[in-house]
């Protein structure tokens, strides 16, 4: 039984939708594929979609990756107004409609997942969207969200933008995953201050040491004289429990008569003028 068959038994065995399958001849040059008929008049599913995708573009050759790789994967809060499906730059085949079709150079080795639909790993699949993405900041939620979800990890993420650097916003992605990846955020502390600096507000203090209630806290960069406290989330501020401690702690901070402004490390590099702008704000409006 080829992979086609065995996906369009699995398609009418889960009830999803019936679809009925023709082998489409190729013409001249063109790879083969299958035309796909719905054999009812209801909207057809997200999965009868993937499947039709990957059909009609040419099963032996194609993928669904980038987003739609990352939904078939599992990731839930993000929705395509198309699927996306790539295939090696060789290969001839036609448009398909709702089918936006990614030619790449070459295949990674084991970039296929083995189960379901044929689909890129969520690694790969994670930069490759990100790389496509309509704009810098859908790209860092594309980079963000499936590690949130448990689908990748941060190390995952850096081999896979080593395998695949791609074309678009190559340098973007590379920060964006660095941080990921780092789950601390002393780097981009670094860059905050530096940025401050620039701005022509002073030195502050860093990693300062307080007691209260819960223990011993690190507050990540304060302006003793304006009693104004910046704290910066990397990507382990998304993981178990960090943002209930992150709460607390915040909470202590102000009910000590602090003002607290946080900055995510992502959002800094999607657009870091608006955080200087709001911290150099509050610290004139105190002096």
């Amino acid at each position: 039984m080829t992979a086609c068959s065995v996906g369009a038994c699995y398609v009418a065995w889960e009830s999803i939708v019936t679809i009925s399958l023709a082998r489409w001849p190729p013409s001249a040059g063109t790879c083969g594929a299958i035309r796909a008929w719905a054999v009812h008049r209801a909207p057809l599913s997200a999965l009868a979609r993937t499947w039709r995708a990957v059909w009609e573009v040419g099963e032996r050759h194609t993928l669904l990756d980038g987003a739609s790789a990352l939904i078939a994967a599992g990731m839930t809060g993000f929705a395509v107004d198309r699927e996306h499906v790539s295939i090696v730059h060789r290969s001839r085949v036609a448009p398909v409609e709702g089918v936006q079709i990614h030619k790449l150079i070459r295949r990674v080795p084991d970039e296929a997942a083995t189960v379901g639909v044929p689909h890129v790993r969520p690694a790969l699949a994670c930069v490759r969207a990100a790389h496509w993405a309509v704009s810098d900041r859908q790209a860092a939620l594309l980079l963000v969200m499936p590690v949130q979800q448990r689908l990748v990890t941060g190390a995952q993420l850096l081999e896979a933008v080593a395998l695949n650097p791609g074309r678009n916003r190559r340098a973007l992605i590379a920060r964006l995953v660095g941080d990921i990846a780092d789950g601390s955020h002393s780097l981009g502390e670094l860059d905050v201050v530096a940025a401050l600096r620039r701005r022509g507000l002073p030195e502050p203090s860093r990693q300062v040491l307080r007691r209260g209630p819960q223990g011993v806290v690190y507050l990540d960069i304060c302006f003793d004289e304006v009693n104004l406290v910046v704290e910066v989330d990397g990507a382990g501020h998304w993981q178990g429990l960090a943002q209930a401690t992150d709460d607390l702690r915040q909470n202590e901070v102000s009910i000590g008569g602090r003002t607290v402004l946080r900055v995510s490390l992502i959002g800094w590099r999607l657009n870091p003028e608006a955080y200087i702008e709001q911290i150099a704000r509050a610290y004139w409006s105190r002096r």
